[in-house]
């Protein structure tokens, strides 16, 4: 039998020492620690202009340990802030620095930041901040006014009322400007009964800022919920081509003047389900849907009012108006007209009744709509 000489085998013990040293040295190398100094761990920006831009500062540290120093990572405590830093290890005694960019557009006032630096020190994380106030630049006519209709300019094309109660009249206003050379009278076309748009003053100087001024008469409109109205805005009696001006309303019932008894005892609207799913169903069919609900309070519940999300859903009216009794049940019929809708299709029918604790119910029909191939 071979025998490897005694010598050959001293040589592979040399080797696997050797080859267990280089390894331990590698693995202490990764694990070093060092220590850092950071010349100072925040800095104020004090008050700048917000047109002045993007503000930078270096916080310079030093390696003062005795192992090459890395800075691993910098994380900003928002988006606003740019962090940069020196990539390369920095030896013993050597510095480098982190770098604060901070952005202050579209952010006026005071600010408080702070960046987290990663390094192979112990501990691993330092803080610095920076801190500063921006002062807002001056907005143009052209960033106040955002809508642009010829020469006249509006703070925004959509006069939104928010909640109105049906019981009263509500007035909302907008600031206006005329940025041409010459008078301008501004009027509006297309106004529902419910509603008064008009310009104050009428006829506006060049340069001259004014109110649109609107008025929304609750008690006139027989809806509930949202309502919307597009009118066509005239300049000097002549209507704008495809410019038109947005008013929105949410009108709900006013139960200001209950009391908490009454509260407690008024009617309750319980659906056994705020989710029909029909399903598979075909393309260009009507598809009937029903909701069941029952009145759970104390006294007649009346359906106010009954709308959907698209007139491809078509909500039988026969509960609206009549009071329901206490205990007593009734349904909410709609037709679901799919035409040519493709996939996952999500419709919503909403209902306002007279329970002051759940007056607007949003109710949701799904279906998946499959379309018949058309042989070519």
């Amino acid at each position: 039998m071979f025998k490897i000489p005694k010598s050959k085998i001293d040589m592979k013990k040399v080797l696997f020492f050797i080859s267990l040293l280089i390894i331990g040295v590698n693995v202490n190398s990764q694990i070093a620690q060092t220590t850092i100094k950071f010349s100072e761990t925040e800095h104020n920006f004090g008050t700048f202009k917000e047109e002045a831009g993007q503000q930078t500062f270096n916080f310079i540290l030093s390696n003062t340990g005795t192992q090459p120093l890395v800075i691993q990572n910098v994380v900003a405590s928002c988006g606003c802030t740019t962090p940069e830093w020196t990539k390369q290890p920095i030896p013993v005694g050597g510095k480098g620095k982190v770098t604060a960019i901070y952005d202050p557009r579209n952010r006026p006032g005071q600010f408080n930041k702070t960046l987290t630096v990663y390094t192979n020190t112990k501990p691993e994380a330092t803080v610095l901040v920076i801190k500063g106030e921006v002062i807002p630049h001056e907005k143009t006519i052209e960033e106040l006014f955002t809508y642009a209709v010829g020469g006249i300019r509006f703070e925004s094309n959509h006069l939104a009322f928010t909640n109105i109660k049906k019981t009263e009249k509500k007035i909302r206003v907008m600031k206006l400007v005329n940025t041409s050379d010459s008078i301008i009278k501004v009027a509006f076309d297309g106004m529902p009964d419910y509603l008064t748009i008009k310009a104050v003053p009428e006829k506006l100087k060049p340069g001259e800022q004014g109110l649109v001024e609107g008025t929304i008469d609750a008690t006139k409109n027989p809806n509930w919920g949202n309502v919307s109205s597009m009118l066509r805005v005239l300049l000097n009696g002549i209507p704008q081509e495809n410019l038109y001006y947005y008013v929105s309303a949410n009108l709900v019932e006013d139960f200001s003047s209950l009391s908490k008894a009454e509260i407690e005892n008024s009617p309750v609207f319980k659906v056994a389900s705020t989710t029909v799913d029909l399903g598979k169903i075909k393309g260009a069919t009507q598809n009937d849907v029903e909701f069941k609900f029952a009145n759970e309070g104390k006294r007649d519940l009346v359906i106010r009012y009954i709308r959907s999300s698209c007139g491809c859903t078509a909500v039988q009216q026969g509960n609206q108006g009549v009071g329901i009794k206490p205990g007593q049940s009734s349904s909410i019929k709609a037709v679901f007209n799919s035409g040519s809708y493709r996939g996952r299709v999500t419709k919503a029918i909403y209902v306002y009744t007279n329970d002051p604790k759940n007056s607007e119910v949003v109710l949701m029909l799904n279906a998946d709509v499959e379309q018949q191939e058309v042989s070519k």
